[in-house]
């Protein structure tokens, strides 16, 4: 009898087609409408996107996109292409015959085109792998809600199990902690090192969602192995929306404080990213820098995501063979 076939389809938020405003308002168009994303009722929420949202803000994000564009585009599909390539290449060359995919929650490439795809190469059971170390019900769920979507119209549904978090892998944590004293070698070591990640509305977390709990335990034990005290990192959230109070501490706020307070050098990672995107290479990388620098400070270092590390291409294919062992 032969073996089923086992596939892995990879999972990213996604990314505007081009660094322009219709594109963008394309993109916002998807993105914004989940309601894992925005929960707010429909018909107000309709109102507020199409009228306001839609109208205004996709031709400021598509500058933000104009200035981290690259040969290859934005660089999110770019990482998230290469990532998938080094995946399938170290699977190859540990003899399992895996087929890997690469699917965006949002925009292209779809959960249905890479779904068969994998089908198409007799996979029959899917590890579903989000690259969201951290568990959020507006990424991870987000992956879950798209994936079930797109199977309703499916006449053969695959066998699945679905990778929820990886927060406190020794592995991820690993490849951090590697990423970061490489960084410090070469450029020095900073006054602070700040552990950015993205927000979420405070009222989620009140309702249940373990994000902030969990990157909180990421940062510590990012802090831990890299033998720091207390007062020399922080634990931050970043990219806020809308006039709710989100998680706090807001990594801004927090860079214009430690500047005016007198810290002269900050280094700054974002665990919660697996590949660097508008949010770090745009917002993180120069918006918060001119915060950091216009407040007093004299230096600031922002260290890259762990993107194609092969490090982290590693903690992957861990996880892979964890997840599909006795399957």
């Amino acid at each position: 009898m032969s073996q089923v076939k086992i596939g892995v389809l990879l999972v990213n938020l996604g990314t505007p087609e081009a660094p322009t405003a219709k594109a963008v308002r394309k993109y916002l168009a998807e993105f914004l409408w989940d309601r894992r994303v925005v929960d707010v009722p429909r018909p107000i929420w309709w109102l507020i996107l199409n009228g306001i949202i839609l109208r205004f803000r996709p031709g400021r994000v598509a500058k933000g996109y104009q200035s981290i564009w690259t040969e290859d585009g934005s660089p999110l599909m770019a990482i998230s292409k290469r990532q998938q390539r080094a995946l399938q290449d170290a699977l190859d060359q540990q003899g399992l015959d895996i087929p890997v995919e690469l699917a965006m929650t949002y925009g292209e490439p779809s959960m249905e085109t890479a779904g068969r795809n994998l089908r198409q190469k007799g996979v029959e059971k899917m590890l579903v792998l989000p690259l969201y170390p951290q568990f959020s019900a507006s990424t991870t769920g987000a992956v879950f809600d798209r994936l079930a979507k797109g199977l309703k119209r499916c006449p053969h549904l695959p066998e699945m199990r679905f990778v929820n978090e990886y927060h406190q892998h020794p592995l991820y944590i690993q490849a951090l902690t590697n990423s970061v004293k490489e960084y410090w070698k070469e450029h020095g070591k900073g006054d602070k090192l700040m552990m950015s990640f993205h927000g979420i509305p405070q009222r989620y977390a009140d309702n249940g969602d373990p994000y902030p709990r969990q990157c909180k335990a990421t940062a510590d034990a990012l802090a831990h192995a890299l033998d720091l005290k207390e007062n020399e990192y922080l634990c931050t959230f970043q990219s806020r929306f809308g006039r709710e109070e989100w998680v706090k501490p807001y990594t801004d706020h927090t860079l214009e404080d430690w500047g005016k307070s007198g810290v002269k050098r900050v280094d700054i990672i974002s665990p919660a990213f697996s590949a660097d995107c508008l949010e770090t290479l745009e917002e993180l990388e120069e918006e918060n820098r001119e915060n950091f620098l216009e407040a007093g400070g004299k230096e600031y270092h922002y260290i890259p995501c762990l993107n194609d590390r092969s490090d982290h291409i590693e903690m992957m294919s861990e996880l892979v063979k964890t997840h599909i062992c006795n399957w």
